[in-house]
C-alpha cells in the first residue's frame, strides 16, 4: 500500500508570502524524483522552480496556471512506495526534507513518464484516503542519493536546471562566486568545453516566455490587466514610496569627456571591459563615504533615522516582466573591475528571469541609468524603503564652455531625488556636486583609493 504524501508551497523567503502558478512542470502521473522540480512560480522578487522533497507518482495537482496560492497551501500530492511505480522507473520513496526553494540534490531526475502499470490500490487509497500529513524526512546517505558533503551551491534554481539538462555534474565545476557558488556563467563554460554538448547547452539556456497576466476587454474596448507578481510588487513599493517618503529632487549639468577618457583608456589597457555604469557606481560609492546620510533610510514607527554602514547598490533594470532592481552587495569594497562583472551577471540574471529574492533585497541605495531609454533627466521614485537615488541622464555631445572657450564636450545630466527628513539641501547638493566633480575630473576618485 502506497502512502500519500502531501506537498505545499514552502517558505519562499525574504518575507514572501505568497506566490503565482506560471507553468507546472509535472502532470497527474507523472513519476518524480527527489527533489525534482515540480512546479514554477513568480514571486514578487524573482521567478523560481519549486522542487518537490518527496519521490513516486503525482496523484493530485492544486491550482491552474495563474493562480495565485499564499505560503503553507498545497501544491500537489504524490503516492510514495513500491506500489507506485514500475521496478525500473527508478522513483525514489524517501523524502529528502529539503523545502527550500532552488534548494536540491543535484542529482539527475528520472525521466518524466505516466506510469503504465499502477497498481490498483494505489488508486483507490488516493480516491477515498484524505492526504496524509508530510513527515520531514532525513536526507538520504552519500551512496544512496550520489552525492559526498550535500548539494553543490549554485546561484538560482536556473542553474540546477541547465546543469541537469546536460548531464553536467555540478560537484565537479569550481564556482567563480562568492564563496565557491557556481554561477550561469560556469556552467556555460563548462558546457562549451564540450563540444558534442554545444547544441544542447544553446537549446537549454532558452527559458520559456514569460507568463502575462490575464487580460480582459469589455463591449466599450476597455482593457484591464491585473498587477500581479513582480509588477504588482512594484506598483505596491511606488505607491508606497510616494505616500511616505516627502523627496525632493536636484540636478545638475556635468562635463563627461574626462570620464569617456578614462574608460577609453582602462579598456584600452586589457583586460575584463569596464561599464560605463561601473564607474559611476564607484564614484556614487565614494560620494557615499562623504555623505553618509544619504545611505540609509527612516523608521517611522520607531521615529529613526536609520544609517548603514555598507552600501549595498540597487541598478533599475528594465525587463519583460516589469521593472526590478538588481542589488550590487558590498559595493564599497569593490573595484571597478568587479563592479562591473556584478553588474554584467545581474542585468543577464535579470534579462532570462534567474534573480533569485536575494538578489532584489537590502538595497541600501539605488544608481538609475535612465539615459539608455535616450532621455536627458528625470525625477524618478525613490526605491522605498532607502533615502535617495542617483539618476544619469544620457551622455551626448553639447556645446560647453571649457577651459574659457566654446566646445563640444560630451555632456550628462545627473539627478539627485533624496528623502527630505534624512538631510537638507547643502547634503544632497554637496553630495551631487561630489559626483559631478568627479565625472568631470576621475582624479579626484583618487583622494579616495
Amino acid at each position: 500500500m502506497a502512502q500519500v504524501l502531501e506537498f505545499k508551497l514552502p517558505d519562499l523567503g525574504e518575507g514572501l508570502t505568497e506566490a503565482e502558478i506560471v507553468r507546472w512542470l509535472v502532470e497527474v502521473g507523472d513519476v518524480v524524483a527527489i527533489d525534482q522540480p515540480v512546479v514554477e512560480v513568480e514571486t514578487a522578487k524573482a521567478m523560481v522552480e519549486v522542487p518537490c522533497p518527496y519521490g513516486g507518482v503525482v496523484t493530485a495537482r492544486f491550482g491552474e496556471e495563474g493562480t495565485e496560492l499564499p505560503v503553507g497551501s498545497p501544491l500537489l500530492t504524490v503516492a510514495v512506495g513500491s506500489a507506485t511505480a514500475d521496478t525500473d522507473t527508478g522513483a525514489e520513496t524517501e523524502g529528502s526534507g529539503n523545502v527550500l526553494v532552488g534548494y536540491g540534490t543535484g542529482a539527475p531526475p528520472a525521466r518524466r513518464r505516466r506510469v503504465r502499470r499502477m497498481a490498483a490500490d494505489v488508486v483507490t487509497s488516493v480516491a477515498d484516503a484524505p492526504a496524509a500529513a508530510p513527515a520531514p524526512a532525513p536526507a538520504p546517505a552519500a551512496e544512496t542519493r550520489g552525492r559526498d558533503d550535500g548539494p553543490a551551491p549554485v546561484i538560482s534554481p536556473l542553474v540546477r536546471r541547465l546543469a541537469r539538462e546536460n548531464g553536467l555534474e555540478l560537484r565537479e565545476l569550481t564556482g567563480s562566486g562568492r564563496d565557491g557558488l557556481i554561477l550561469r556563467a560556469d556552467v556555460e563554460q563548462a558546457l562549451r568545453a564540450a563540444a558534442t554538448l554545444e547544441a544542447t547547452t544553446q537549446e537549454a539556456t532558452l527559458l520559456p516566455p514569460a507568463t502575462l497576466p490575464t487580460t480582459t476587454t469589455d463591449i466599450d474596448g476597455v482593457t484591464r490587466t491585473p498587477l500581479r507578481g513582480i509588477r504588482g510588487a512594484v506598483a505596491d513599493k511606488l505607491s508606497r514610496s510616494r505616500r511616505e517618503i516627502p523627496d525632493a529632487t536636484c540636478w545638475v549639468d556635468a562635463d563627461a569627456t574626462e570620464l569617456m577618457r578614462t574608460r577609453a583608456a582602462m579598456n584600452a589597457a586589457g583586460g575584463p571591459k569596464i561599464s560605463v555604469l561601473a564607474l559611476l557606481a564607484r564614484i556614487c560609492t565614494a560620494a557615499l563615504t562623504r555623505f553618509p546620510e544619504l545611505n540609509s533610510s527612516v523608521d517611522m514607527d520607531a521615529r529613526e533615522v536609520v544609517r548603514f554602514d555598507r552600501v549595498h547598490l540597487g541598478f533599475a533594470a528594465q525587463t519583460e516582466r516589469g521593472l526590478v532592481v538588481p542589488v550590487v552587495r558590498d559595493a564599497h569594497v569593490r573595484n571597478t573591475e568587479a563592479l562591473s562583472a556584478e553588474f554584467a551577471r545581474l542585468t543577464e540574471a535579470a534579462r532570462t528571469g534567474a534573480l533569485t529574492p536575494a538578489d532584489l533585497s537590502g538595497g541600501t541605495f539605488t544608481l538609475n541609468n535612465y539615459g539608455v531609454f535616450g532621455v536627458d533627466g528625470s525625477t524618478p521614485i525613490i526605491n522605498h524603503p532607502e533615502a535617495a537615488m542617483l539618476g544619469v541622464g544620457r551622455i551626448v555631445p553639447k556645446p560647453w564652455v571649457h577651459e574659457g572657450e566654446l566646445a563640444v564636450r560630451q555632456v550628462v545630466q545627473l539627478s539627485l531625488t533624496f528623502d527630505h527628513r534624512v538631510c537638507d539641501g547643502g547634503t544632497a547638493g554637496g553630495f551631487l556636486r561630489y559626483v559631478a566633480d568627479c565625472v568631470e575630473q576621475p582624479a579626484v576618485l583618487l583622494r579616495n583609493l
